[in-house]
């Protein structure tokens, strides 16, 4: 049940970055919530991939191309799901740098919350 959640306030992430980004177009919010269940998917299975292929141009860029990395997970989540489209590397980068704010944000809330006793 918490995955669940989890993924549908990911979801909400997902399209309040895609409100504030003008070269992000998202169809609704059940597209954002296939977004957020691929971008999991992706992050889970495949980045750790990526992280160990590219570790020596991550650390020569003192880990600034895991930013390269998530914005290419993006392209891939918008060329795999349809309803959800980014126009192009720098649009990626900075919707996976917002996404991120606003993902940890709702974090902290629900962490705060939930030592609260909610």
């Amino acid at each position: 049940m918490r995955f669940i959640a989890r993924i549908l306030v990911s979801g909400l992430a997902v399209l309040i970055t895609s409100y504030l980004l003008p070269g992000v177009h998202l169809q609704n919010f059940i597209t954002a919530v296939w977004v957020a269940l691929l971008l999991a998917v992706l992050n889970t299975f495949v980045k750790p991939l990526l992280i160990i292929l590219t570790l020596p141009i991550t650390v020569f860029t003192l880990g600034l191309f895991l930013l390269v990395i998530n914005a290419f997970l993006i392209l891939l989540t918008s060329h795999l799901i349809s309803g959800f489209q980014v126009d192009g590397f720098w649009w990626a980068l900075l919707f996976s740098i917002i996404l991120s704010i606003i993902s940890s944000f709702f974090e902290s809330q629900r962490r705060q919350a939930e030592e609260e006793g909610y």
